[in-house]
């Protein structure tokens, strides 16, 4: 066969596949998921794998199965402690005094009303509060509430679908941990047999190290947010800083979000208090601990994440993410270095003689 001819069928069939995978992204997403996951996962079943009672062994199958219900049972417990936090929230609120908070922002509000009647954000005739009053009642209607019934309907079926989806991918992923490869090397030529076999265990070992430190990472972020809000006196301390060291799974990005929401929650717990005077310290003294803990997590935890478990240069992280965010956005940049990371091994495989494509993967 022509060799130009032999190369258009190639690119045909690669943009196929890729057309494929995008017709069928939800199931992409739940495979990757089930992946991922069974790679926390695989240490555990590989040491039950390794227990005998006298001459009996339990089965392989049934320590994946056992695998499954461990991870099952701590995703509950992690469902069941974090709900009562966000009730306690909404509770919070609901003891806010809105007469009194009304009472305290009268100056400030008339201030904000002269501002925009200054630049021309409000009527002449309008003021703060109509402007308000029409916002909510155009979005608190019966068609926003039918359509929010609709969206959580849609939201739950897919939400069991996907999660019963994954947990079957998972506990066959667990059971055989060849089978990822399997599924990638069907749709590879026989010719590249071996070069894709190398390509996947590479992109393993980087993951698995990505993966882990990403845990130990948002682990510690917790913990040093937690013990330095605990410390100030900051109510909700542990719901602060258990949702700002969980943002940290958006690099850059997820610090500002962290500490905004927190800032918030923490003003909500004061107003719920009564408390309407140094308001402006206890924003400070939150904002300053997610400062000082993401000092620690930018000199001592991120190098050692993005840059050595990946082995890539922190410049040529930063850049892959920002690109990535201005691609997809948040997902992008949470998908950006696991992404990046098996572009690099499968350039570096089939395309190594590339000076280019040498000096990005050089350490890997």
């Amino acid at each position: 066969m022509n060799k130009t001819i032999r190369y258009v069928l190639w690119v045909i069939s690669v943009l196929f596949v890729l057309l494929m995978l995008w017709y069928f992204l939800d199931i992409v997403v739940y495979i990757v998921i089930a992946a991922v996951l069974s790679i926390i996962g695989r240490p555990l079943v590989k040491k039950l794998d390794k227990i005998h009672i006298g001459r009996f062994k339990i089965p392989h199958g049934l320590n994946a199965f056992l695998t499954l219900l461990l991870m099952m049972l701590l995703l509950i417990s992690f469902i069941m402690l974090i709900v009562p936090l966000f009730v306690q929230q909404a509770d919070l609120i609901s003891q806010i005094d809105k007469e009194s908070l009304g009472t305290k922002l009268e100056q400030p509000a008339a201030e904000i009303e002269v501002f925009m009647h200054k630049y021309g954000a409000l009527k002449p005739n309008e003021n703060v509060e109509d402007l308000i009053t029409d916002k909510l009642e155009s979005i608190v209607n019966l068609g926003a509430f039918s359509n929010l019934f609709r969206n959580v309907l849609g939201f739950t079926g897919s939400f069991f679908m996907g999660a019963f989806s994954v947990l079957f991918l998972l506990f066959f992923f667990l059971k055989d941990d060849r089978l990822v490869i399997n599924i990638f090397l069907a749709f590879v030529p026989e010719g590249m047999t071996r070069r894709s076999i190398r390509v996947m265990k590479k992109v393993k070992t980087l993951l698995t190290r990505y993966f882990v430190g990403l845990c130990i990472e948002i682990t510690s972020m917790i913990t040093l947010l937690i013990t330095g809000l605990s410390i100030f006196g900051v109510s909700n301390a542990f719901l602060i800083g258990f949702l700002g060291g969980l943002m940290n799974v958006i690099p850059y990005l997820g610090p500002i979000i962290g500490a905004s929401v927190g800032t918030v929650l923490a003003l909500i717990a004061a107003l719920s208090l009564g408390i309407y005077v140094g308001l402006g310290w206890t924003a400070i003294t939150v904002l300053g601990v997610f400062l000082a803990a993401n000092l620690v997590d930018n000199v001592l935890l991120q190098p050692l994440i993005y840059s050595n478990s990946v082995k890539a240069h922190p410049i040529e992280i930063f850049l892959v993410i920002i690109m990535a965010g201005s691609l997809a956005g948040i997902p992008g940049m949470i998908l950006a270095i696991p992404s990046y990371t098996v572009l690099r091994i499968l350039a570096k495989e089939f395309f190594g003689d590339v000076r280019f494509v040498q000096k990005l993967t050089n350490k890997i």
